[in-house]
């Protein structure tokens, strides 16, 4: 059984859930009002997990920086993304996207080196476990349109306009 940290408060896109371990490095953030999506994902990386309530300021603390427009104070956290090698390949490569834009899935297929995997990219982005963190909600459709986010597509308008994302063309 793997023993792991769970903290949820409100923020200005909603509230947020966050797991963690006991030194404050983060495993998955969601949104709890987007039902079981944490549950399946914790354990289809971890089989049974005991989750205890703590808060993490560590935590908190970067994403309210991030919140107040300091968008950088998110690569200061220490993450854990589990995922396969593409996945993570695919994450990773989310964290290239500068803040106040946006890729489409071709484009970020066409930069993880392999343009025929449009639809891996968006199953891979889908499975994010760190949504904000890895900004998976910085890609949209090829046509320009606000698709596929696992916090729901409010959710992503509002990150993509709080990072100032030009959204007149989406």
């Amino acid at each position: 059984m793997t023993v792991l940290y769970g903290d949820q408060f409100d923020s200005p896109c909603g509230q947020i859930s966050i797991v963690f371990d006991e030194l404050d490095r983060l495993y998955h953030l969601d949104f709890p009002d987007q039902g079981d999506r944490q549950q399946k994902l914790l354990a289809k990386r971890f089989g049974v997990v005991e989750l205890k309530q703590a808060r993490s300021d560590v935590i908190r603390s970067a994403l309210k920086a991030y919140f107040d427009g300091k968008y950088g104070a998110l690569r200061k956290l220490s993450c854990v993304q589990g995922g396969t090698d593409f996945q993570r390949q695919v994450w990773d490569k989310l964290c290239e996207i500068p803040t106040g834009e946006t890729w489409s899935y071709r484009q970020l297929a066409l930069e993880i080196g392999n343009e025929k995997a449009v639809r891996a990219v968006a199953r891979a982005n889908a499975l994010n476990p760190l949504s904000i963190i890895y900004p998976c909600h910085r890609v949209i459709g090829s046509d320009g349109s606000l698709t596929g986010y696992a916090g729901g597509l409010s959710r992503k308008e509002w990150l993509l306009r709080h990072e100032g994302a030009i959204l007149a063309a989406l």
